[in-house]
C-alpha cells in the first residue's frame, strides 16, 4: 500500500483513524489527556494578533465571511469571532471529523448562527480563507534513494504488524542532491488541495500557518530522513506503523510546493515569512504589553526562536483583490521560496 494511502487510512477512515476517534487531540500538558498543542491553545493572543490581519483582508475581499479548515478544537474560531465581532457575518468550518465537528459546536455556542459546518468547498468563496496546521496533515508520498534509483516507500503487512516496502517508481523529488539510504516526503495531496481551492476563490485571501520549510531547505542533502513525524501524549516519534489511529501522524511543508502550486492555478503570493514575524507585524508585541504576565510568558512561545516562531511559517494567497498584507510588511522572504 502507497504511504499516502496508509497515512490517510490512519488519521481519517471512519472508526479506525486518529481523527476519527474521540480522543483529547489538543491542549498544553499530557496531564489533559491531549497529544500536542497548537498555537491557539498555547495561547489566546494568537488569534487576537492573527485578527488584524484578517481584518484589513476581509476589507480588501468585500466580505465578511471567514471559511477555516481543520478547526481542530475550535479555539482559533473562538478567539477570531471575539476578536473580529460583527465584521464576521459568516465562519465557515469545513472538518472532515464528526468527533471534533461536535467538540467545535460546544466551544462556539456563543455564535451559534453565524458558524456553519461543511463537507465540501462551495462553487464560490469570497472571503478569508484559513488554515493553521491542514497542510501538514494531508498524506504524503515517501521516496526512497539507494544511490542509483529512485523507490516509492510503502507499507505491507508482516504477520500481524506491519513493515516498510519499497517499489520502483518514476516519482521524483522536485530538487536535490541525496545520499544513498535518503527517504523523503512529496506532496502531491497538499498541492492539489491548493489548486483545488484556487478554482474556487473569488475575491479572496487565504492565510496557511504550518511547520515547514522553502524547498532548498527541505530537500537539503543532510536531511536524509525526511521530516515524517508522529506525536501522542506531548511525545514525538517517527514511526508511523505503530500505535495506528492512536496518534498523529504530519509531516512538515514544502512550502515552495505550495506557493508555486497556487501561482499554476492562478493566485497570487501575498508572502511568504516566519510566525515570528507574520504575529509582531500584525502587533502581537502591542498586544502583549496589555496582557496579564502568564499570557506574556505563554505568547512568548509563539514567536521564539526555539519553539513556534521561527519552525512555523505563514504563506498568503490572494485571487482578485489588490492587498498589501499587514503580515509580511516587515520580512518577507517571499524571495527564499
Amino acid at each position: 500500500m502507497p504511504f499516502d494511502h496508509f497515512m490517510a487510512l490512519a488519521l481519517y477512515e471512519p472508526g479506525l483513524g486518529y481523527y476519527a476517534n474521540d480522543s483529547r487531540k489538543f491542549g498544553q500538558m499530557p496531564g489533559s489527556g491531549s497529544d500536542f498543542v497548537t498555537a491557539p491553545e498555547m495561547s489566546a493572543l494568537f488569534g487576537r494578533a492573527l485578527a488584524a490581519q484578517l481584518a484589513q483582508a476581509l476589507q480588501a475581499c468585500e466580505s465578511g465571511e471567514i471559511w477555516e479548515f481543520g478547526a481542530g478544537s475550535g479555539a482559533l474560531a473562538a478567539q477570531l469571532l471575539t476578536a473580529l465581532g460583527e465584521r464576521v457575518v459568516a465562519y465557515h468550518v469545513i472538518e472532515l471529523s464528526a468527533a471534533l465537528r461536535e467538540r467545535q459546536a460546544l466551544r462556539l455556542q456563543p455564535w451559534d448562527g453565524r458558524v456553519a459546518w461543511h463537507d465540501r468547498l462551495p462553487e464560490r468563496i469570497d472571503g478569508v480563507v484559513l488554515g493553521n496546521e491542514v497542510l501538514d496533515a494531508m498524506p504524503v508520498q515517501l521516496l526512497h534513494w539507494d544511490g542509483q534509483d529512485w523507490f516509492e516507500r510503502g507499507v505491507a503487512a508482516a504477520g500481524e504488524a506491519f513493515a516498510w516496502q519499497d517499489r520502483a517508481t518514476a516519482l521524483r523529488p522536485p530538487a536535490g542532491d541525496f545520499a544513498p539510504g535518503t527517504v523523503l516526503e512529496i506532496h502531491a495531496q497538499a498541492e492539489a488541495f491548493v489548486r483545488t481551492l484556487a478554482a474556487h476563490m473569488g475575491r479572496a485571501t487565504a492565510f496557511f500557518i504550518d511547520y515547514g520549510f522553502p524547498e532548498a531547505e527541505y530537500y537539503h542533502p543532510q536531511r536524509t530522513g525526511g521530516t515524517l513525524m508522529c506525536h501522542r501524549a506531548h511525545r514525538a516519534d517517527a514511526d508511523p506503523l505503530v500505535d495506528i489511529g492512536l496518534k498523529d501522524i504530519s509531516s512538515h511543508v514544502n512550502f515552495s510546493g505550495i506557493a508555486l502550486a497556487a501561482q499554476d492555478a492562478g493566485l497570487q503570493v501575498l508572502g511568504y515569512t516566519s510566525q515570528a514575524r507574520f504575529l509582531i507585524n500584525c502587533g502581537l508585541a502591542q498586544i502583549m504589553q496589555d496582557a496579564g504576565l502568564q499570557e506574556r510568558i505563554a505568547a512568548q512561545r509563539l514567536i521564539n526562536e526555539h519553539e513556534m516562531g521561527e519552525l512555523f511559517k505563514v504563506v498568503g494567497l490572494a485571487r482578485g483583490v489588490s492587498l498589501a498584507a499587514l503580515g509580511f510588511a516587515s520580512g518577507d522572504r517571499s524571495h527564499r521560496l
